[in-house]
């Protein structure tokens, strides 16, 4: 299979080990991995922000370049549901360009386990984890189970990460609650963004994980800041570099939730 790897800006720019963790587990899966360098932002700071306008251009210009692509797989869930659930707002109705690339679009996890279809995994992470699952991940690409919705549990990512040896996954409170970021959100309001990092951060440490893993490093790029400004011992990773086989820093000692 000859997989487009869709990679946003800010993982491009400020986490680009998340990039070549993905790439790991695409070819080992099999995959023929390229990177199209034309690829630009998705559009979706435009439009959070209502500049529709300035987002049709980038729109065109991902709909043209990963257009020849057997899949296209992006580890942000944000990003894939701005191109599977908002480009039809830029394109015509029923535009067929569009449309086969929208089919073919997924989240690095929903790629995994539907596509790829994977049962096993090789690998080991001793650690006591805290799932946070992104908004988008669970409201518009249907990742996981939404607390609103009665229906029976799933995660994606909870399937790929029990997979690994030694992993003890933590149960939260609540485990679909934002993070708060928001994007331009946590701009406009820091105070609510910030009191909202908090309070998953609270979450994830009375259950006693260790590290904080989750689907897009945009959370987690938001709760990483706050642990930092805090020096709370609490580590971030995104999935991909678990499943990549990355280990954390530095771990604070294995104790019994809170």
């Amino acid at each position: 299979m000859r997989v487009g790897l869709f990679i946003p800006c800010y993982v491009d720019q400020l986490y680009p080990d998340v990039g070549m963790a993905t790439v790991e587990i695409l070819e080992r899966l099999g995959c023929t991995v390229d990177y199209p360098e034309e690829q630009t932002c998705c559009g979706q700071p435009m439009a959070n922000t209502g500049c529709w306008a300035e987002a049709r251009p980038l729109a065109e210009r991902f709909v043209e370049l990963f257009a020849p692509y057997d899949a296209i797989v992006c580890p942000s869930g944000s990003c894939v549901a701005m191109v599977t659930h908002h480009y039809h707002d830029l394109f015509p109705h029923g535009h067929e360009a569009y449309e086969a690339v929208r089919k073919k679009t997924y989240e690095l996890c929903e790629f995994l386990t539907d596509v790829m279809k994977i049962d096993r995994w090789e690998g080991r992470f001793p650690y006591r984890v805290g799932l946070h699952n992104s908004c988008h991940g669970l409201r518009e690409l249907r990742l996981g189970k939404a607390s609103e919705r009665m229906e029976p549990d799933f995660s994606k990512a909870r399937q790929l990460l029990q997979l690994l040896d030694g992993i003890e996954l933590v149960p939260l409170e609540r485990p679909d609650e934002c993070c708060g970021f928001g994007g331009t959100f946590a701009v406009s309001e820091e105070a609510v963004s910030c009191m909202m990092g908090n309070d998953r951060i609270h979450d994830h440490e009375k259950a006693g994980a260790q590290v904080m893993t989750a689907g897009d490093m945009s959370c987690l790029m938001h709760l990483s800041g706050l642990l930092r400004r805090q020096k709370k011992p609490l580590q971030v990773m995104h999935i991909a570099e678990i499943l990549a086989g990355r280990q954390p820093k530095e771990v604070s000692p294995l104790v019994a939730p809170a």
